[in-house]
């Protein structure tokens, strides 16, 4: 085969680094004691935002038309709520909302640290959304006190953020402060050296890559960074003529991470690259035997012959290349079968397995499935954004489509749960209603002699009446002897009328003595008659909390109900909708891709079938070196 040693392009390796941001850390609300808050954490740590919006959007609207919001449990944790929900919604990629929501926080009057978490939470959806001017302007709003715990993260984005408009300089001196931390060390190092990088200072990056890929790591972002450095750099040394180098850089890289596979095809040419066609067999045999989905690991089985033929052994390379052509050929059936399965529409319905997708690893399962060979390029055909961001869609649109289906059925058990409470409550509310007569009668005549008393207390503190406060005994008293005098004659019943006099002076005496400490008894009996005046109403307004709640629990939901029926109807078809176009999408971009997988393949085929018939010749024309000696001989 008459071919170059083949180097991986540089610029493939290094995209994405500059928008890398490493770990998304979130903003986690403290551990909340409200129970619906805290359900609603409980299912986005799960990874089910939907399902933690729908709590958190009810918990808030509820608790957004109280009358008293600060009796409610959510009270304290409220703005961790509202950022919860723009949290939520960028996890759910509904940035446009989450954006709002943010932004209703960040314009609200709130306290410095917590506006400028919000500022910072805009900036990073901007980020990610890959508007870099909003989120310049928004990191720009961030001025005075910031939280500690976000901190390193919001110079991070910033950095990124220069980064990503070609402003390295500034960029620069973020980093480098970012060294020290423990988050962000080898991120920091890394985007260091892309950094030197868009300054065209090569030597500097390699610095940098150097650190960065000899950083001690245990978590597996710091561990992946760690390999990528080591790639990068072994790439750059790589295109540069610096084989020993790239050799010590690419053999740091993890024989099990996601960047192994890259690392051995390139470790390979950098021993080729010096004629040590001997020391690129390791490597290209370790590759050789791993997935043969793998672009890397296809380049492999056709440079891994390559190699043995510049060994001149030419027989082995042949029987190399034959198995090379093998596997091109079930690659390229297994790929034609696969688009023509997605053409079909199986694809999609592969996608939506329920029993599949309860697995956490069901995208390894549905690659697996013999009956599925649209599935089996699954997990590669993910390393591309446009196919993996339509997938994701497709199944976020899977999901609606059950829930909208489950909540159409739920309308029926609405229906019954309402019917069974009217037969419930209709019976008992007459006898209800009586007792609530008896108990309203009472509270008004309590509530008009309370008002009477009131009054008469009122009057009394302006003009003192001491015979108001004469007990029932002296009233009767009084009133007897009052008769008595009526009936006696002033001319003979002198003494009686004398005596009748004294006795009535006495109870005067009495009452009024006693002026004081009657009045103060008699406010105390008003304030007593208040405290059970308020008990009646208690009663009273139990009662109609009661009436209404039993009431309102089977009344009215008629229309809202029909409302509702029209829009998940709504919904249903526009979801329907989607799911088709989404899913001619998604199959054009899958097709897409196996297609260039298909191009790919067809040309190492057409290569390896050239180098088996060079390395046949090669290898007869050797044998027949050695024979003819012999022959001559004899």
């Amino acid at each position: 085969m008459n071919r170059s040693p083949r180097v991986p392009r540089l610029r493939r390796l290094i995209l994405p680094a500059l928008l890398l941001v490493g770990p998304v850390f979130a903003g986690e609300p403290p551990p909340a004691r409200d129970l619906y808050f805290s359900e609603a954490v409980f299912w986005a740590k799960q990874g089910l935002y939907f399902d933690a919006l729908e709590r958190l959007d009810a918990e808030l609207i509820q608790h957004n038309g109280l009358d008293e919001p600060q009796l409610d449990t959510l009270y304290p944790f409220i703005d961790d709520a509202e950022f919860s929900v723009g949290d939520f919604e960028l996890s759910y990629r509904m940035h446009s909302r989450a954006g709002r929501a943010i932004t209703a926080v960040l314009e609200g009057n709130v306290p410095e640290p917590v506006r400028n978490e919000a500022a910072y939470r805009l900036a990073r959806i901007h980020f990610q959304k890959g508007q870099l001017k909003d989120a310049l302007e928004a990191l720009d709003r961030i001025q005075g006190r910031v939280p500690d715990d976000i901190r390193d993260d919001l110079e991070f984005l910033r950095a990124n953020v220069y980064l990503s408009t070609a402003r390295p300089e500034e960029a620069v001196p973020i980093l480098r402060k970012l060294q020290s931390s423990k988050s962000w060390a080898g991120f920091a190092d890394y985007n260091l050296a892309i950094a030197d990088l868009q300054q065209e200072r090569g030597e500097a990056a390699l610095q940098q890559l150097q650190k960065a890929g000899t950083i001690k790591a245990t978590d597996e972002s710091a561990l992946a960074i760690r390999d990528k450095a080591n790639l990068v750099r072994g790439t750059l040394l790589l295109e540069a003529g610096r084989y020993e180098e790239a050799k010590l850089s690419l053999e740091r890289v993890r024989l099990d991470g996601p960047f192994s596979n890259q690392a051995l095809l390139s470790a390979g040419w950098a021993d080729f690259s010096e004629q040590h066609f001997d020391r690129a067999l390791t490597p290209w045999n370790l590759l050789a035997a791993r997935n043969h989905t793998d672009p890397a690991v296809q380049e492999a089985m056709l440079a891994l012959p390559y190699a043995y033929g510049q060994l001149n052994v030419h027989g082995r390379a042949a029987v190399l290349y034959g198995q090379a052509l093998q596997t091109y050929g079930e690659e390229l059936n297994r790929l034609d079968q696969s688009v023509e399965s997605i053409q079909q529409g199986s694809f999609l319905k592969a996608l939506v397995r329920e029993e599949i997708r309860k697995d956490r690893d069901w995208v390894i399962r549905l690659r697996s499935l013999p009956e599925t060979p649209e599935t089996y390029y699954l997990m590669e055909l993910m390393a591309s954004h446009d196919f993996q961001t339509a997938l994701s869609n497709y199944l976020d649109l899977e999901d609606l489509k059950q829930r909208v289906e489950r909540w159409q059925v739920s309308f029926d058990a609405y229906e019954d749960v309402i019917q069974a409470r009217r037969a419930y409550y209709e019976p008992l509310l007459p006898g209800l209603d009586q007792q609530f007569r008896e108990v309203d009668s009472r509270r008004r005549l309590r509530l008009e002699q309370h008002k009477i008393l009131t009054d008469r207390m009122q009057n009394m503190l302006v003009a003192p009446r001491p015979d108001f406060l004469a007990t029932t005994d002296e009233r009767l008293v009084t009133a007897r002897l009052n008769r008595l005098a009526e009936g006696l004659d002033p001319e003979t019943d002198a003494a009686l009328l004398t005596r009748i006099d004294r006795l009535r002076g006495l109870l005067i005496w009495n009452v009024r003595t006693q002026y004081h400490e009657r009045l103060t008894q008699f406010y105390e009996d008003i304030q007593a008659s208040s405290e059970a005046i308020e008990v009646l109403n208690e009663q009273y307004n139990a009662y109609v909390r009661v009436r209404q709640a039993a009431t309102h629990s089977y009344e009215g939901y008629e229309a809202p109900i029909k409302r509702l029926r029209t829009r998940v109807a709504d919904a249903s078809q526009r979801i329907d909708r989607l799911m088709a176009r989404q899913g001619h999408l998604l199959e054009q971009v899958a097709i897409r891709e196996l297609k260039r997988r298909i191009e790919r393949l067809e040309g190492y085929e057409e290569r390896a079938r050239y180098a088996l018939a060079d390395s046949y010749d090669r290898a007869t024309a050797a044998q027949s070196a050695v024979q003819s000696p012999v022959e001559g001989s004899e």
